[in-house]
């Protein structure tokens, strides 16, 4: 069943004591000339999709390495939401403290432990504020565990999460976030199915956003055709403005200009992209994953 209210303690009290010290100041002291108005927030909502290369320590590209580079990734990007694939406990921990107090995040394990791979959403706290959330497998009975009928070399899942947008009017939408399997087409295949199911299960008068590692190239596969006929646009073709296209998967190679897009992010047709951006950022020619990250500016509607 499916969680209310309060996602968890830890979460439902760090939520709170962000938004505590995001109040306002006040003072009694008299004042010469009333202080500048603060601008007007920005409803657009950054998402950001970004597998994270799980924590390894193989060198030349472990996890100690590559960590400070994702830092600076993440403070320079500053998205609202991140839908995160691979990502181990630890990892997400080091991610969450680089992030700080604003941040929370929504996840479990493949197992459902903290000792496998996670599709972790984080959040900005004074944004976005989880109202409801759930996890389900990719298999014919997804509401088990850890379960894997479908030939997969590895059990996948989903993660999702509804959350209110304050800064737009208290509007929700849900959000979900996976990692199709890697190895099996016909488990790719099932598994979008069970994507395109579930989507159309939730409420239909709210947005809807996806984000995930899908392992086939948009626009030359039945996985991708799946979820767009499920009612799903790809933002990569609706977006306003769009950056250059690279593969997003490199395995620490050189970019590949015009290459596959593996990493999507798709939204429900009222949901206007103005840009989205397949994120090239490196430092010290080290980049912080193995994926290109891909950006979305949003408007829920």
């Amino acid at each position: 069943m499916p969680h209310h209210s309060r996602v968890t303690r830890r979460l439902g009290l760090k939520a709170a004591l962000s938004a505590a010290a995001a109040l306002p100041l006040t003072s009694t002291a008299p004042s010469a000339s009333a202080a500048p108005a603060a601008p007007e927030p920005s409803r657009e909502l950054e998402v950001m999709s970004f597998n994270l290369r799980f924590a390894s320590t193989t060198e030349p590209n472990s996890w100690a390495v590559r960590r400070p580079v994702l830092h600076a990734l993440l403070d320079r990007a500053a998205p609202h939401v991140i839908g995160t694939q691979e990502g181990l406990f630890p990892q997400l921990l080091d991610i969450a403290s680089d992030l700080g107090p604003r941040y929370d995040w929504i996840g479990t394990g493949r197992l459902h432990g903290s000792h496998d791979e996670f599709m972790a959403v984080f959040y900005d706290t004074q944004r976005l504020t989880p109202t409801e959330y759930d996890h389900f497998w990719l298999s014919d009975t997804p509401d088990v565990i850890g379960s894997n009928t479908w030939g997969a070399a590895l059990p996948r899942m989903v993660t999702w999460v509804r959350f209110r947008d304050r800064y737009a009017d208290g509007q929700e939408f849900h959000l979900l976030n996976t990692h199709f399997d890697h190895a099996s087409q016909s488990a790719r295949e099932r598994s979008a199915a069970l994507v395109a199911e579930r989507v159309r299960s939730l409420d239909g008068s709210l947005p809807l956003v996806v984000t995930g590692d899908f392992n086939v190239a948009a626009h030359s596969n039945p996985v991708h055709d799946t979820l767009l006929a499920a009612g799903l646009a790809d933002t990569w073709d609706t977006a306003g403005e769009r950056s250059p296209l690279y593969g997003t998967f490199h395995g620490y190679e050189p970019l590949t200009p015009d290459g596959d897009r593996i990493d999507w992010i798709l939204t429900t047709p009222g949901v206007t992209t103005r840009r989205v951006v397949i994120d090239t950022f490196s430092a010290d020619g080290r980049f912080p994953s193995d994926h290109l990250p891909v950006r979305a500016s949003l408007t829920l509607g």
